[in-house]
């Protein structure tokens, strides 16, 4: 018997290799991009599980308050080589109560190192107290109630008591620091409104008389008075007996109002005669 040995194909066995390269090439760069999406799909999930805690001196976005991002710390301008003083720095609020401007709070600040003028602008609780019975003439909201403050803010809750002894929120003011110190005097810039709000006209825009005044308001009942006052003190208008009530129901007003052109001007609305002569109120404040 004859037994045929097989032959030795060159040509086949070299197609052969080249195919087994190209499959084991082929199955190490699947293999890379895999490894390649597992790491960034790991990273991704890392970096989504570590959020940015808010910072106590960020306020929220609402219309008709001061309730912003607050914007970066005021700083000053540089210093000429010729010794003339820097330029007072700029101030992201509508600068409401006790100080007109960020270089009238600077001469208070050199009033009170040379002989320690007024320290309560430097009381967060004293200006918001001050504020609210004295330059709104509430007399009867007399007590803070609470506070919360970072470095350069500070939000104080006012109230008072009533017939029953319990604590009653008139308002939560918003202060901010006025100059680029930390340590320099607080200054009202409005409110922060829950159930009885101011939207119209918006924080911090240019009005002229009348000013169209509205916002919401929940109650029962309620009598809204609505003034414009600059922030010397001096009431420029005031309309009052606002029929308003319902659940965050809307009121409006048309306020004539009289000041010298270029004035900060502050608008109140309150309401009360329940229980107390004010029981709540809030504000907001524009230019004329």
């Amino acid at each position: 018997m004859i037994t045929e040995t097989p032959t030795h194909d060159p040509v086949a066995q070299r197609d052969r290799k080249v195919g087994l390269v190209l499959f084991f090439g082929v199955v190490v760069v699947l293999a890379l991009f895999g490894f390649v999406a597992l790491v960034l799909a790991l990273d991704d999930d890392q970096n989504a599980a570590q959020p940015i805690a808010p910072s106590v001196d960020q306020a929220t976005t609402i219309a008709g308050s001061s309730r912003w991002i607050s914007p970066p710390p005021p700083t000053a301008g540089p210093s000429t080589s010729t010794g003339v003083a820097a330029e007072a720095p700029s101030f992201g609020y509508q600068p409401l109560w006790p100080f007109a401007s960020v270089s009238d709070a600077q001469q208070w600040q050199k009033e009170y190192a040379a002989g320690g003028h007024q320290p309560w602008h430097l009381d967060a609780r004293q200006v918001a107290l001050n504020f609210t019975q004295h330059f709104l003439g509430f007399t009867n909201v007399d007590t803070v109630l609470g506070v919360r403050s970072g470095t350069r803010q500070a939000w104080v809750t006012v109230g008072f008591t009533n017939p029953n002894g319990a604590p009653v929120t008139s308002a939560e003011l918003h202060l901010v620091r006025i100059g680029a110190d930390d340590d320099a005097p607080w200054e009202v810039v409005g409110t922060e409104d829950t159930t009885l709000t101011i939207t119209t006209p918006r924080y911090g825009v240019k009005v002229s008389s009348p000013v169209q005044v509205g916002g919401r308001i929940s109650g029962v009942d309620e009598s809204l008075k609505v003034e414009v006052k600059t922030n010397s003190e001096s009431h420029a208008g005031v309309v009052s007996g606002i029929s308003a009530g319902g659940d965050m129901s809307p009121w409006s007003a048309s306020v004539p109002f009289s000041a010298e052109s270029g004035r900060t001007l502050v608008i109140v609305v309150s309401a009360g005669g329940h229980i107390a002569p004010v029981e709540r109120f809030a504000i907001t404040g524009v230019r004329y």
